[in-house]
């Protein structure tokens, strides 16, 4: 029991009873380590294929593809990274992201087609001469805007996005309905009528050439037009 309360018991004693003993303090600690056992270590070599090796590989692939003129894969067009079996690291981006959604493409188009519905007005009341009521245009405006944001989104929509062709064919029944009928009531009908019949049959006129692809629309104009001469209307 007297030795080991004669033991150092921290640094500062450990320090105090080698300098009195004239011993480094660390060599009792050299001398534990005896103990561990040595051995070579391992030479035989790695047990698969080296990362140098999987480049040389690669690298010798791409060249024989350029050589041979033979296109990359499509599946690894998509700039995403990759493992050696071909996963995907990364999420893949889609491209067709929403950014604001049929909602938010609904409001910014309808607030465009009230903005030519209001100057179709103004223009109308200009065609006949007619002193602009303004209140009046602002009220048809107003009452149109809720009509068109219903049209316009219902053309937004997933289901209506999936039947393209049929989305296609109804702008294409709309914008020849009532581009015809603008052109025979605006040669047809008394001033009156066609002021309040010209500015929303023209909104939506404009508003399912916008919607339909080049091709529809091309036919759609060609309907009117042919419409236009074969009755003899004008356009004045």
């Amino acid at each position: 029991m007297a030795d080991e309360d004669k033991q150092p018991r921290n640094r500062k004693e450990r320090r105090a009873a080698a300098k009195e003993s004239g011993k480094h303090p660390s060599t009792s600690t050299i001398n534990a380590a005896g103990h561990i056992p040595l051995s070579q270590p391992d030479r035989t070599g790695p047990k698969g294929k080296t990362l140098l090796e999987i480049a040389d590989e690669r690298t010798a692939a791409l060249q024989g593809m350029m050589a041979s003129g033979q296109p990359f894969e499509k599946s690894l067009s998509d700039g995403l990274a990759r493992d050696e079996n071909g996963r995907v690291l990364l999420p893949a981006k889609d491209e067709d992201e929403v950014i604001i959604g049929p909602v938010g493409e609904s409001f910014f188009l309808t607030t465009s087609l009230a903005m030519i519905h209001f100057t179709l007005d103004v223009l109308v009341y200009n065609q006949y001469a007619q002193e602009i009521n303004w209140p009046a245009i602002y009220q048809r405006t107003a009452v149109a805007y809720p009509i068109l944001f219903l049209i316009v989104y219902m053309m937004k929509t997933e289901m209506a996005n999936r039947y393209q062709t049929v989305r296609q064919l109804l702008c294409l029944s709309i914008a020849i309905s009532s581009g015809c009928y603008m052109i025979y009531a605006g040669n047809t009908y008394d001033y009156f009528a066609v002021m309040k019949q010209a500015p929303p049959l023209g909104t939506l006129w404009i508003w399912s050439v916008i919607e339909m692809k080049l091709g529809y629309a091309l036919a759609s104009i060609v309907v009117d037009v042919g419409f236009l001469l074969w009755n003899g209307y004008t356009i004045f």
